[in-house]
């Protein structure tokens, strides 16, 4: 079943133009990975479909709610985590998430704030200072905060952006645990190696253009046969991305 149905989509910014006309489907529990280079307009789609901002043509839904004309019924549904944590760093972990619980209308917001703290891993971090955390704890603790009412899908755009190799494997294992517990995810990168250790499908977003959609096996077909010399080498995610890239701008 597909939680996020994209049609021609189209945004401008004063005379320039963003998105000509992008199309794409993410099915219900899914990573779903769009890739490409800084202005490719991967986080216009994300504010797009997160209500943030309205496009100028085409058709968007989330969960069946058009974003256009039901913004309330998509935000219930949804939840974003942006390119930088959006913590108060004055509280404590534990304050942060009591905070946004009581703001959603969550029941036992103490409660809701202990489990999340357990499960990622920040129980013992709980009463610091935000500032004083690491910034793999931040982006741990921003994610957690994102899941406070348990919202079918999550937007997460660029969210190992300045992070450590260290950090960012932190958040990678986060990402992947809510994939196992069916969250369905779209996730904005310009790090090759990031869709590729975590998209079940991968979409290249190039010059405000969808160029293809696919499995990491899918569009290793589209790169040019493996050489067998002693072993054969199998293209990595970057020499895909070229290729294409390429294809594109010789058309």
């Amino acid at each position: 079943m597909n939680v996020i149905s994209v049609k021609e989509l189209k945004k401008s910014f004063a005379d320039k133009e963003v998105l000509k006309g992008v199309d794409f489907e993410v099915q219900r529990g899914e990573i779903f990975a769009l890739l490409g280079s800084n202005g490719a307009g991967k986080t216009t789609i994300v504010n797009i479909l997160s209500t943030l901002i309205k496009a100028d043509g085409g058709e968007a839904a989330v969960c069946g709610y058009d974003v256009r004309r039901q913004t309330d019924h998509v935000r219930q549904h949804i939840s974003l985590t942006g390119q930088f944590a959006a913590l108060d760093r004055m509280l404590t972990g534990r304050e942060n998430l009591r905070m946004i619980a009581r703001l959603r209308g969550v029941s036992s917001p103490a409660r809701a704030a202990d489990n999340l703290l357990e499960t990622f891993s920040l129980t013992d971090a709980a009463d610091r200072r935000a500032d004083t955390y690491s910034g793999g704890m931040k982006r741990r603790l921003d994610i957690a905060m994102s899941l406070i009412g348990n919202p079918s899908v999550i937007f997460l755009d660029e969210p190992t952006t300045g992070l450590d190799p260290e950090a960012r494997m932190e958040v990678w294992n986060t990402v992947r645990e809510l994939a196992r517990r069916g969250t369905t995810i779209l996730l904005t990168t310009q790090y090759l190696e990031e869709a590729e250790q975590l998209a079940d499908r991968i979409a290249i977003l190039h010059g405000g253009k969808m160029i293809t959609t696919g499995t990491l096996a899918e569009l290793k077909k589209m790169f040019p046969q493996a050489k067998v010399e002693y072993i054969e080498k199998q293209p990595t995610l970057e020499e895909i991305f070229l290729a294409i890239i390429g294809k594109k701008e010789e058309m």
